[in-house]
């Protein structure tokens, strides 16, 4: 639910910036998109590292994203994988 509505207030920031004019030279978004991306920046790398724990990952595992493309693949499958069914070393299962 976090990634839907930052989703929708992404594009609402780069529709209020396209309305108002506030976009850059030659871009789509402005100074109200990068406004909401510092504000949500440490929310999201929270959301994330929580989302690790659940799979029985370390938050460190982020930085697998800073290989290029298959970093974000692998990331990805991680994302969508499961949650462990019982408890493991980061607490319980949220689902319990």
């Amino acid at each position: 639910m976090f990634n839907l509505f930052n989703f929708i207030f992404i594009l609402c920031a780069i529709l209020i910036d396209n309305l108002t004019g506030l976009t850059f030279e030659d871009q789509v978004f402005g100074i109200t998109y990068l406004l909401y991306c510092l504000f949500i920046f440490i929310p999201s790398l929270a959301v994330t590292v929580r989302r690790l724990h659940d799979v029985g990952k370390s938050g460190w595992m982020l930085l697998v994203g800073l290989i290029p493309l298959i970093g974000a693949i692998w990331l990805f499958i991680l994302y969508c994988t499961d949650s462990e069914p019982n408890t493991n070393v980061y607490g319980v299962n949220p689902k319990a």
